[in-house]
């Protein structure tokens, strides 16, 4: 696609692109080859809002040494930064391959609109991203991960929760 950012790019918010869900998805996917020539895994990722980018992102996690370093999650980080709000209310994040848990956790919290990929996990699992393993890892007893994840009740579990609600500036999330 014509006009696609480069690996490093990141556009001005608010750049004008009058194209569709495929023409996002093509700009996300132009994303993850060229950050796959640049080094990087085979993800990219494009938010727009009203027809206008706000974001993108690459998969960063070997450049950076970054495990959370994913395309969206990058992309979700700049676009919140580029609007200053940890909002991210009224936009849409297009992604070159189906979201990971952890992506879609983090499109969650960001409060995005929608989520449009193109690859899913089969295509990621055939190019060695095998993310099938954790949405099937989530669906079983936590008794039987790799990873034990215990709860340790302390004395004091509830007392940020406690500072939070008498906190007379917070902003709720």
């Amino acid at each position: 696609m014509t006009g696609a950012p480069g690996p490093d790019a990141t556009p001005a918010t608010g750049a004008a692109l009058p194209i569709d869900d495929e023409g996002w998805l093509a700009m996300a996917v132009d994303l993850a080859v060229a950050n796959v020539a640049a080094g990087g895994g085979p993800f990219g990722a494009v938010i727009a809002r009203q027809g206008e980018l706000v974001a993108t992102g690459q998969n960063r996690v070997t450049r950076d040494n970054d495990p959370t370093a994913h395309g969206e999650v990058v992309a979700i980080r700049a676009a919140c930064n580029a609007l200053g709000s940890f909002s991210l209310a009224g936009c849409v994040l297009y992604t070159s391959c189906e979201p990971c848990p952890l992506c879609v956790s983090a499109s969650l919290w960001a409060r995005l609109d929608r989520v449009v990929y193109s690859a899913d996990r089969h295509d990621a699992a055939r190019g060695g991203f095998d993310d099938r393993e954790f949405y099937e890892l989530f669906a079983r007893d936590r008794a039987t991960w790799p990873l034990q994840v215990q709860s340790l009740r302390t004395a004091t579990a509830a007392t940020p929760f406690d500072a939070w609600l008498a906190a007379g500036n917070r902003i709720d999330y």
